[in-house]
């Protein structure tokens, strides 16, 4: 695979690193390098589809020094579908909690969900919905995270959807990801009821609801639940995130893993290029 952008035009600061793609590229060469129908460098198709995600841009509006839109479309599509992103975000939280001396697999998460306002793509699906707290019309993205801030799982629901329904689906696809690690979830008070509890418990999970103080004055800082306000935060910087762009749910999803599989490779970097090293040499 080609260890450098294209020659013919000046880096992105979304460019892929050296260190990045020895470590990204088996996971998107859905295909032999010399596959005949491939066209455009594999790198550069990347470094396309991080460009739109962090800008916001809409696909027909990718810089044309870039591979055409069309084939950046085609390929981030076969990327969705075989997961590719999900599976280099779970690898690399890994990595990273391992480098900031925790174990691998988390045993506490924390969940929530936040309201993404709709955009015509988004609501011509049928997925808007409207979020009466937040008097927003638009899809809510439900998230958990580790107590690092680190993607776990993500469910995307039309707004109108309560924060307790997606108990199950989020603690089956946690435990999934983390081999039955997880033995608590922090959550806020959305999430109070014998329902969500069950949903927990029938996946060994104990739901620990954070409440605000009695007698609160101005922001407060509450224990444990700042982390996935802050993982959203991180989120919101990619413009492609900013609202709902997308007619698939799956598309947002899929964009999620793919921002934080880029957010973590950032953090690896020492450890990235130590592996780089050994690819090269091991080539």
């Amino acid at each position: 695979m080609s260890s450098a952008p294209a020659p013919s035009r000046r880096a992105y600061p979304t460019d892929v690193s050296d260190d990045e793609w020895a470590f990204v590229a088996p996971y998107l060469a859905l295909l032999p390098e010399e596959a005949g129908q491939r066209k455009h460098e594999l790198r550069e198709v990347f470094n396309a589809l991080r460009w739109l995600v962090k800008a916001g841009a809409p696909w027909r509006m990718l810089p044309t020094n870039l591979p055409p839109w069309e084939a950046v479309y085609q390929q981030t599509r076969r990327w969705l579908s075989a997961g590719v992103f999900e599976q280099m975000a779970h690898d690399l939280r890994e990595v990273v909690r391992q480098l900031a001396d925790r174990a691998a697999t988390p045993s506490g998460v924390i969940l929530d969900g936040r309201t993404l306002q709709s955009t015509p793509e988004s609501g011509a699906a049928g997925r808007a919905g409207y979020d009466g707290a937040k008097k927003k019309k638009g899809s809510k993205v439900h998230i958990a995270v580790d107590t690092l801030g680190h993607l776990l799982a993500v469910v995307v629901t039309p707004a109108n959807e309560q924060e307790r329904a997606q108990v199950a689906a989020l603690a089956k696809a946690v435990q999934e990801a983390t081999g039955q690690s997880v033995e608590v979830a922090w959550v806020d008070q959305g999430y109070t009821g014998e329902a969500a509890e069950e949903a927990a418990a029938e996946h060994g999970i104990r739901l620990e609801v954070v409440k605000l103080p009695e007698a609160k004055r101005g922001f407060v800082l509450l224990p444990r639940r700042w982390v996935v306000e802050r993982s959203f935060a991180w989120a919101a910087r990619f413009r492609r995130l900013a609202r709902d762009y997308e007619r698939l749910p799956q598309t947002l999803a899929g964009y999620h893993w793919l921002v934080f599989a880029v957010l973590m490779l950032g953090r690896a970097g020492a450890w990235l290029a130590d592996f780089a090293q050994a690819v090269r040499c091991s080539s």
